[in-house]
């Protein structure tokens, strides 16, 4: 039987209040990490955003922890090739992959960012869920496949986020979430809800708040 790959529900109140609990309180930017070895200690349960360049992972990032230059403060130029983490709380990382799909880097730093992000997506024990970042204007590209498919080998489970969904109207909405579904449908790993999100009109941010404070 095939997955449907519905949008997500509206949380109950407990995963609401536990989401908002979590990003409550200050977060904080860790460290910038080039290679495996520069990992901060697997002592909690982390999760990573990933997406194409130009997404809004960045402004999704300090949407959900109500920081406005977080994720920006850590993605200066030169850094743009790191593994960001952040806190959330006591008990979360939140790892801001970079962007890919950039088109202008030479070779070398693409194959060498590549290695790193196998490396990470495999060997990171403590990763619960990745969030695959989609933009709504433009759905399901090569490259986003192409990540989607590197997670899958890596048996680590993801979850789509279609971002700047308020750019689009309802009726071309739907039709890029059928093109959505539709690749989502070739990837084991993929989980089968679909978190729909604006972060300018802040749709779908408490919906993942509460997913990331209710993983176990």
């Amino acid at each position: 039987m095939q997955v449907q790959f519905s949008i997500a529900d509206e949380p109950d109140a407990r995963a609401l209040e536990k989401g908002r609990m979590l990003f409550a309180g200050e977060t904080l930017f860790v460290k910038g990490v080039v290679a495996m070895d520069g990992l901060p200690p697997a002592d909690r349960m982390e999760v990573c955003f990933a997406g194409r360049s130009n997404v809004g992972k960045s402004t999704l990032i300090n949407v959900l922890t109500g920081m406005k230059a977080l994720a920006r403060a850590s993605n200066t130029p030169g850094r743009t090739q790191e593994i960001n983490y952040f806190t959330a709380a006591e008990e979360h990382y939140l790892v801001d992959l970079p962007g890919y799909g950039y088109a202008n880097a030479p070779l070398p730093i693409v194959e060498k960012w590549q290695r790193l992000l196998k490396q990470y997506l495999s060997g990171r024990q403590t990763l619960r869920r990745a969030f695959v970042l989609i933009d709504a204007r433009h759905g399901v590209k090569k490259v986003d496949d192409e990540i989607m498919s590197l997670l899958d080998s890596s048996a680590v489970t993801f979850q789509c986020v279609l971002t700047k969904a308020d750019k689009v109207k309802e009726v071309e909405r739907e039709k890029i979430l059928e093109q959505v579904r539709g690749a989502l449908a070739k990837h084991p790993a993929a989980y089968p809800e679909i978190v729909v999100t604006s972060s300018e009109k802040g749709w779908g941010i408490p919906t993942l708040r509460a997913i990331i404070a209710t993983l176990e």
